[in-house]
């Protein structure tokens, strides 16, 4: 039986692969672990839930809050909010745990389930485990630990969560965006809301796109995996900057006034420059994967930032930054952790990050941007094969050999299993676009042919 839990949560088509009755169960699972782990001592155990607009999430969230309460569990419902919102509430109303439903970038049918533990902080694997194993012993006949009466838990609405996390995000902003126009896309999904409050309290005159969530038009055709509507839209209304969410708002990518994408690496490399500039870089240090762009990592050469790179994942990058103490870290995708302000990546926070950063310097982000330039980089996306043969496939290995030999030191390949999608991924890069387009392709037919 292959592992529930993923690189971000248990995630599947809503209703055939992850069903009522396993979200209640792993609830359940989840309250008993915790406890375990002394989360619970001596106090009621508290929970957050949140969730995205997907259809889905409201019978999958009924089968969560249904699972903590029989567990024991006082439940704040705090409705749709992004996951970092989510994340947030954990810790700032004390609870000891926080669980929210979103499959972030996946289409609509998809959902899924995480976990943060007291704090607000995402489950390491081990804890994860035994959640897992825990939910597995009562599926095989092991009964539950129930309370009754006075026991069970209680339910209750948490309305005031929206304002408690845009008052945080204003709190921490080091420039106001006063003069800024900025154009908005939520992805029709968990930001909707929250993004252009908290960018128009800041002072920015905000247009929005994809900000009408109706349960089914989640990601579809527009947000961070979605660009081109955001680009239109920026030149349209003649913005400064746009930026676009996925759909559970823990990513952000960014276009300048021209409507060029700004990519999580861009974004990084702007953030860490004003960061050092302001004493907050911690250890002149940024957190990355192996996938940034090898212009990013030259352009922090040439800057004097130090980059520490991780296996692909923001729980990677999180974790990187917890070990060696950093402050900043992230993803291409557009995944930022500012380790002083979140706990887990923030979608929002970067864009209000990044655009106070455009107000302070008087820059544009075409100007900041500028810092790295990005090689080209080809990403083909292989579906409907065994991604779990992709390190032990000897074909595979001498395809992959083959293409790092006819790129030498212009350029680099990656080749890695999607940890949310039943795919391969396919990474190349290149000095020359053409190239980096035919070794691509030659590796994508190679990973058909040996895990097909």
């Amino acid at each position: 039986m292959g592992r529930l839990f993923g690189t971000d949560g248990v995630r599947g088509v809503a209703n055939a692969d992850l069903t009522a009755e396993m979200a209640l169960g792993l609830s359940v699972a989840a309250a008993h672990v915790l406890g375990e782990a002394g989360s619970f001592e001596g106090h009621r155990p508290v929970a957050v839930v949140g969730r995205d607009p997907r259809a889905s999430g409201e019978f999958l969230e009924a089968a969560v809050v249904a699972g903590l309460a029989s567990a024991g569990v006082d439940v704040l419902r705090v409705g749709v909010l992004p996951t970092p919102a989510v994340a947030h509430l954990t810790g700032s109303l004390g609870a000891d745990l926080g669980v929210m439903l979103s499959a972030s970038h996946n289409p609509m049918p998809d959902n899924g389930i995480k976990f943060f533990a007291r704090g607000g902080h995402k489950l390491p694997d081990d804890i994860e485990d035994r959640i897992e194993a825990v939910y597995h012993e009562h599926e095989s006949g092991e009964p539950w630990q129930r309370p009754t009466g006075a026991g069970v838990g209680r339910v209750r609405d948490h309305g005031e969560g929206l304002d408690t996390y845009v008052a945080h995000l204003i709190g921490v902003l080091p420039h106001r965006l006063d003069g800024l126009k900025v154009v908005i896309d939520g992805a029709h999904g968990a930001a909707a809301r929250v993004s252009p409050e908290a960018f128009a309290r800041a002072g920015a005159e905000v247009v929005t796109i994809g900000a009408e969530p109706d349960g089914l038009n989640i990601n579809d055709d527009c947000g961070s995996t979605h660009l081109a509507g955001l680009r239109a839209a920026v030149v349209e209304h003649g913005a400064d900057l746009g930026v676009a969410h996925d759909g559970d708002a823990d990513r952000c990518l960014a276009v300048d006034a021209d409507g060029n994408e700004v990519d999580g690496d861009q974004i990084l490399a702007v953030l860490a420059l004003g960061m050092r500039e302001a004493g907050a870089l911690r250890g002149d240090t940024v957190v990355a994967t192996v996938m940034s762009n090898l212009g990013f990592k030259l352009a922090m050469e040439r800057e004097g930032v130090r980059l520490v790179q991780t296996a692909v994942g923001d729980r990677y990058v999180l974790e990187e930054l917890k070990r060696g103490g950093f402050s900043l870290g992230g993803e291409q995708s557009g995944h930022v952790i500012a380790l002083d302000h979140a706990t887990t990546g923030d979608g929002t926070l970067t864009g209000l990050l990044l655009a106070s950063r455009v107000a302070a310097t008087g820059k544009t982000l075409a100007e900041l941007a500028a810092v790295m330039e990005r090689l080209p980089q080809v990403l083909i996306n292989v579906p409907d094969v065994d991604k779990s043969r992709v390190a032990t496939s000897a074909e595979l290995a001498t395809a992959v050999l083959a293409a790092e030999r006819e790129l030498g030191e212009t350029g680099r390949v990656l080749l890695r299993p999607s940890g949310t999608e039943p795919l391969v991924r396919v990474m190349v890069e290149a000095a020359d676009i053409e190239q980096a387009r035919a070794v691509a392709g030659r590796l994508a037919d190679a990973v058909k042919t040996a895990l097909g």
